[in-house]
């Protein structure tokens, strides 16, 4: 266990908005902090108003609300008045087709202004915004749009060509296809800035109440299709809370979330939480580059900066010299998020730019920061952190009839919230069966390991079923085997994630072929290669290893477990459930 950081508050610095931990937990109530929002005239609740009117109606509406830099160098700001002039005129594009409460719209786009513009404009009009990865390949992308039965989809020219246009008739509920970069010209497709031209500026506030459904994010799991959890505007008490506490975001800051828009985290900290609290949110259009990156947090000053623990080693890669003619001093807080921070980023941020990364715990379902590492206690290196104040966490395992067990700290058991808090999902689409199975005894059960220690600090073990987290997604074996049975060379396929020294995990298959098909190093490029241009490079294997069978139970399910134990030398254990007790070893 790396040394404890004891933490020394700068004098030239603001005060922490969360100064006294422990005494905020005791007195802390979701009751209360639920009345403290703004809310809607007529006592409804909706998160783009949080976000963005309301800092229009009080006078600060000139502040920049968001500022896009191009990767070709250009340079945006736009204020909280013209984001909410530019989110009125969407929502009305919106009602001018037919769009209303409840509908869903997808946005396939990289960091663009107009996914901002419509992420707001979508929850003004009281439709549900629903976020797809941009580097998916075609079949993530139309399994997302059909089980989400999306009506309109918001997409630049090139990802509608090399992503929707020859699926479009597998897309029945799809009636509206936005493009960002287009006249219209593109046949079956709308100008997204022709609408947007159409709209008034004004409009009267949303009538949106707290439990309406907002937001659509899909999970990948272990078996069946992704899953898509269902967030409602209830969860911007959360954020507008996790962003003060835990991130330290005030109005005035300059912030930088470098998560993808497509993801959760890029949603609910990318763009809600920092506008919620009157930040100035900067949006960087280019891939990860280490210079450019030091070069932003020290021509913009940034303040709060909120990463992944892939780019914190990436950038340690880079070395110290990446950081030489950037003055960094504006930077207050870091952060990061999506995998376990090594302990080794802890002390290497530290000892490098003068300040210790936070870890922070959360997951799709939670919406918000759940456990993290705050600004003013000493930091563990390589723990998750301690509970947000009204976040009750336990160790808990679960019966063989029922219900779960609290354990004792130290004890390794799986990870569980006491439900009930704001930015809680409140079911997966259309899968009653499937959310019910992640409650037991009012406790939401997280499916991830962990130890809690006697001084209240949560320690993750790792995961605890086959969904594989790299670069900071989740990947579901299950989407990426399917792809893979496609071709017509391959019998079974079985995902699991090796450990990788950046990316945290990477996807490796172990493919099994039929008869008339010969291991080769041809083919394995060939079935990378077609993995890769179906799924995208974020998700497709980098990695393949072909068996003659793949271990599976007497039932026929693949045993993840086994390939990733004889992947990594670890233990076989218990093997009474296989279709063979002793299954042929995998190929050299």
């Amino acid at each position: 266990m790396a040394a404890l950081i004891h933490k020394t508050l700068n004098a030239n610095e603001p005060a922490p908005n969360l100064m006294d931990y422990r005494a905020m937990r005791a007195t802390f109530s979701w009751d209360i902090a639920c009345t403290e929002r703004a809310g809607l005239p007529h006592g409804g609740l909706n998160i783009a108003f949080e976000a963005v009117d309301r800092w229009v109606a009080s006078g600060q509406g000139e502040v920049a609300a968001l500022r896009w830099l191009g990767k070709n160098g250009e340079r945006r700001d736009i204020s909280y008045t013209e984001l909410a002039r530019l989110s009125n005129r969407f929502a009305h594009s919106l009602e001018q087709l037919g769009i209303g409460p409840g509908d869903r719209v997808c946005v396939l786009a990289g960091r663009i202004p107009e996914l901002y513009i419509t992420a707001l404009g979508t929850l003004k009009a009281g439709a549900v915004f629903c976020p797809l990865f941009s580097a998916f390949g075609p079949e993530p992308v139309r399994v997302r749009l059909v089980k989400s039965q999306a009506r309109v989809l918001v997409t630049t020219t090139l990802l509608y060509q090399r992503k929707i246009r020859e699926q479009r008739n597998n897309l029945p509920d799809l009636e509206h296809i936005l493009l960002t970069d287009s006249d219209g010209s593109e046949p079956g497709t709308h100008s997204f800035h022709t609408l947007l031209e159409t709209g008034p500026d004004h409009r009267s506030p949303p009538r949106t109440q707290p439990e309406d459904w907002a937001l659509l994010h899909f999970t990948s799991g272990t078996t069946g299709t992704p899953k898509g959890a269902i967030h409602v505007h209830q969860a911007v008490v959360a954020h507008q809370l996790t962003g003060r506490w835990v991130l330290d975001l005030r109005p005035g800051d300059i912030y930088w979330c470098t998560a993808d828009p497509g993801w959760v985290t890029g949603v609910s900290y990318g763009i809600i939480a920092p506008l919620v609290n009157g930040a100035t949110l900067v949006v960087d259009e280019a891939e990860f580059d280490a210079r450019r990156w030091y070069a932003i947090l020290g021509r913009e000053r940034v303040n709060v900066w909120y990463t992944a623990p892939t780019a914190i080693r990436m950038l340690m890669k880079a070395g110290t010299e990446a950081t030489q003619g950037h003055d960094l001093s504006a930077l207050r807080f870091m952060a990061s998020v999506g995998e376990p921070l090594n302990p080794e980023a802890v002390t290497w941020s530290l000892a490098t730019l003068g300040r210790p990364f936070h870890d922070t715990w959360w997951q799709t379902e939670t919406g918000a920061i759940m456990i993290t590492n705050y600004r003013t206690l000493d930091i563990r290196p390589g723990s998750m952190g301690q509970p947000l104040p009204g976040i009750e966490a336990a160790i808990v395992r679960r019966r063989p009839g029922g219900g779960v067990d609290r354990l004792e700290p130290g004890e390794e058991g799986e990870l569980a919230l006491r439900a009930g808090w704001p930015s809680m999902f409140r079911s997966y689409l259309d899968d009653a069966e499937r959310y019910q199975q992640c409650f037991a005894d009012g406790w939401y059960l997280s499916g991830d390991l962990a130890i809690c220690d006697i001084d209240g600090y949560f320690w993750f073990v790792g995961r605890n079923d086959d969904v594989i987290k790299t670069s900071g997604h989740l990947i579901g074996p299950f989407e990426v085997e399917n792809v893979l049975m496609e071709h017509p060379a391959v019998a079974e396929a079985g995902m699991i994630g090796k450990p990788d020294e950046f990316a945290g995990q990477i996807v490796k298959a172990f493919v099994a072929l039929k008869p008339s098909y010969v291991p080769s190093d041809a083919l394995r490029k060939e079935l990378l290669g077609f993995a890769r241009t179906r799924l995208g490079p974020a998700v497709a294997p980098r990695e393949l290893e072909f068996m003659p069978d793949l271990p599976k139970t007497r039932s026929g399910k693949i045993m993840r477990r086994l390939l990733r134990a004889r992947e990594l030398g670890l233990p076989l254990g218990d093997v009474s459930t296989l279709e063979s007790e002793n299954p042929e070893e995998p190929d050299a």
